[in-house]
């Protein structure tokens, strides 16, 4: 099991932040892409090789983002229609989440096996959010989850008025 941990600068223009281990050493660079279209995430590991893109669709009438980890597509997030509360779902072959999405608190299942869970730390500066990758294999979609997640949330509240994240 592995523990990392993504912190956002708070208030950054230029949405670039990194996923530390348990030492505070910086194992993942991300990089977002700053008034450009599309939208882009680039999650790099520690010798600047791309392992993972998030990317928002752009003149759609309902937000979507395609993740895409190791030059595959893995999963979309799209926000549903409806007339109250916002309302996304993550689509993906075989990949489950359990729990509080919204609020950065579930579990990440791959073919009914548990393979990672994500918790928001609370009292910090900043969006901090603690992982754990119980399948190395599967570490750089759980990361890729969480930036896109963090993503949706900061474009709704952008779109509702109520300013950006820290990572956008």
């Amino acid at each position: 099991m592995r523990q990392l941990y993504m912190k956002q600068k708070v208030f950054s223009l230029s949405g670039k932040f990194t996923v530390t281990d348990e030492q505070q050493q910086d194992i993942y660079f991300i990089e977002g892409s700053f008034l450009q279209i599309p939208k882009t995430f680039t999650i790099m590991d520690s010798s600047r090789k791309e392992v993972a893109l998030i990317t928002k669709k752009t003149f759609s009438f309902l937000p979507k983002f395609f993740v895409e980890v190791d030059g595959r597509e893995e999963l979309t997030i799209k926000k549903e229609f409806t007339f109250f509360k916002a309302r996304y779902t993550i689509d993906a072959a075989g990949v489950e989440v359990r729990g509080n999405w919204w609020d950065m608190n579930f579990e990440v299942m791959k073919d009914g096996k548990v393979i990672g869970s994500v918790s928001k730390q609370w009292l910090t500066w900043g969006d901090t959010y603690e992982m754990q990758v119980l399948d190395d294999d599967m570490e750089h979609l759980i990361i890729a989850l969480v930036v896109a997640i963090d993503c949706v949330k900061a474009d709704e509240a952008a779109g509702a008025g109520g300013g950006a994240s820290a990572g956008t």
